[in-house]
């Protein structure tokens, strides 16, 4: 498999990428884009996809479209050797899910359609306090691509699994693609109540039965049914979506929702490095986060936070405080509304002037900041499981129905989305994921440069090599690395003494005060060690005032050293925190000097 071509089919922006082997390496040499073209005029998927596909020829003499037909195999100047392609095209996989207690089946459910690759419109449960009449309303009224039943161990409870069923029957939805078929819904409950549930709906949606989700509550069992709604995208979902059935039969793998694809890069970097990965994709109506911690995968869409088209939102969920307290200027309330406004209404504009910047930037961090909210709210461990605990344990912090998102066990963050991709300065993306995130002690950054992460996350079903390879030379900025200790202080107490040798054999030896931010420059692939030793009020995350010793690796940007507390807190009065922001900026290079 030496020249690859990948398309990611968005809802608005089809982009293809080709990969091809050279030497021993896979490399990312060419990429297209152009419009989706799903609907009206042309309501057909696969004339974007050509589109883009022959920029790709023009950039790079290689031919690989004869027609509407792509070439296979590859021969010289002359055709692939495969094509993949991710779609989120259409609004992407909409779904609801049920289960009978909401706290422990319904969010079993809500997180295995999460990582199926969906957007999870509601979650039903027996106790979420609706009457019967208001679930089938509900039901009726968001029109699903797609349900996920689920409740009840293995043995357990039949009677509301079953009732839970009727309130689908009794609602009778229609899908939004497709009219003379009907709605795809997965049973992944109780294996006594199957001949109930397919009595009930057999013959009112295109059932299909498969494990359990929660067979014991001790354990989640997620993937058979993360397999059934990728399988159901396809036959159901996408075969109803214009032009699908003949991109589908162009492809040499299934096409994967786009978010589906982009945790699976996700775990794949994770399991091969032995990291802690948290990722954000942040656009222009949602912001979607992942994250691997022990090896466990999570994934949440704020369908609610975006740049654009959701900008509005941000403002409302934030509030106007919130957001005003990172403009590093002095602006009036009814300003920044109406940029927010006008932002919305008009989604495709970019700033165009660096005040206007530095406020989009300001609205990114608590765009961000909620969103990592909302994802620890649902990365958490099993709740309703009795746990036996010894003692050493009895004073750890995580217990049943407690996030696991764990700050100081994090090792790298990956940006993604246009404010994080297309900053003017790669600064400014490393400086919005530390301010929105706060990393404790020592934690590597990047962002995706061209979101290339659905493709190579598809890619790597069927090619990891190529996925990885292209993912690490190609895919990553790698921006740097943050050392930040925990602990609040006062203006210019001491707060961090630190060694730092660079590759040159030079040692930087510090002192620096609470409430600083310093920027030390070193480039991608290089390493630096430090030896950092907090004051007694601060921990670097091995206890307070004592030392840790730590390999850096360096980027695009360099080694930021954070001492301004964790949790980060900003002046109070509005004089001292622009002027406050402002001495940050500088330190860093963050903006041009006026």
């Amino acid at each position: 498999m030496n020249v690859i071509i990948a398309t990611d089919c968005g809802s608005t922006t089809t982009k293809a990428i080709l990969i091809e082997k050279v030497g021993d390496e896979y490399r990312q040499t060419f990429r297209g884009e152009s419009p989706t073209t799903v609907e009206a005029p042309f309501e057909d998927v696969t004339k974007g996809v050509l589109n883009s596909i022959q920029e790709i020829e023009e950039l790079s003499g290689r031919a690989i479209l004869d027609g509407e037909r792509i070439i296979t195999p590859n021969e010289g100047k002359r055709g692939v050797d495969i094509y993949v392609s991710t779609s989120s095209a259409g609004g992407g996989l909409q779904m609801m899910v049920a289960g009978v207690v909401k706290a422990m089946t319904g969010e079993s459910a809500q997180r295995c359609a999460l990582g199926g690759g969906a957007i999870v419109m509601d979650v039903l449960a027996s106790n979420d306090g609706r009457l019967a009449h208001e679930k089938i309303e509900r039901i009726r009224q968001l029109r699903p691509d797609m349900m996920l039943l689920s409740g009840g161990t293995d043995g357990g409870d039949v009677q509301h699994v079953v009732e839970m069923a009727e309130f689908i029957a009794a609602a009778d939805p229609k899908p939004r693609f497709g009219i003379g078929y009907q709605l795809p819904v997965i049973f992944a409950g109780n294996k006594e109540a199957r001949p109930n549930v397919q009595e009930v709906l057999g013959s009112k949606a295109a059932l299909t039965v498969t494990d359990n989700i929660r067979p014991v509550l001790e354990r989640e069992n997620l993937m058979p049914a993360r397999h059934k709604i990728h399988d159901l995208f396809l036959e159901h979902v996408m075969a109803q979506a214009p032009g699908y059935r003949k991109l589908m039969s162009w492809t040499g793998a299934p096409i994967m929702p786009t978010p589906a694809a982009v945790g699976l890069i996700m775990e794949a970097i994770a399991k091969k490095r032995g990291i802690n990965v948290l990722g954000v994709d942040i656009g222009g109506a949602t912001t979607d986060v992942f994250s691997v911690f022990s090896g466990i995968f999570n994934r949440t869409v704020s369908a609610n936070l975006g740049m654009s088209y959701s900008i509005s939102n941000v403002l409302a969920e934030a509030g106007i405080e919130n957001i005003m307290r990172w403009v590093p200027f002095d602006v009036n309330e009814n300003d920044i509304r109406n940029r927010i406004k006008n932002k919305m209404i008009r989604p495709t504009t970019v700033p165009q002037t660096l005040d206007e910047l530095q406020i989009e930037q300001a609205i990114a961090r608590e765009a961000l900041r909620l969103a990592l909210d909302q994802h620890k709210l649902l990365a958490v461990g099993l709740k309703g499981v009795q746990q036996e605990r010894d003692i050493a344990s009895a004073f750890e912090q995580v217990s049943s129905g407690q996030s696991l998102i764990n700050m100081l066990k994090l090792n790298l963050v990956v940006g993604s989305g246009g404010i994080l991709s297309h900053a003017p300065r790669r600064v400014q993306s490393m400086v919005m994921m530390i301010d929105a995130y706060q990393p404790l002690g020592i934690t590597q950054l990047a962002v995706d440069s061209i979101f290339m992460m659905p493709h190579l996350g598809v890619l790597s079903t069927v090619n990891e090599k190529a996925a990885t390879d292209v993912f690490d030379r190609d895919c990553m900025v790698y921006l740097g690395a943050c050392v930040s200790p925990i602990g609040i202080g006062k203006e210019k107490e001491k707060c961090l003494d630190y060694e730092l040798k660079m590759p040159d054999g030079k040692v930087i030896s510090e002192s620096q005060p609470f409430g600083e931010l310093r920027l030390y420059p070193l480039p991608a692939g290089a390493t630096a060690h430090i030896v950092a030793k907090p004051a007694r009020g601060f921990d670097m995350g091995i206890g307070r005032g004592k030392a840790v010793e730590a390999k850096l690796d360096g980027g695009v940007v360099g080694i930021i050293i954070d001492t301004r507390g964790r949790p980060l807190e900003l002046a109070k009065s509005k004089s001292d925190r622009v002027a406050q922001i402002e001495r940050w900026g500088k330190a860093v290079g963050l903006y041009p000097e006026a």
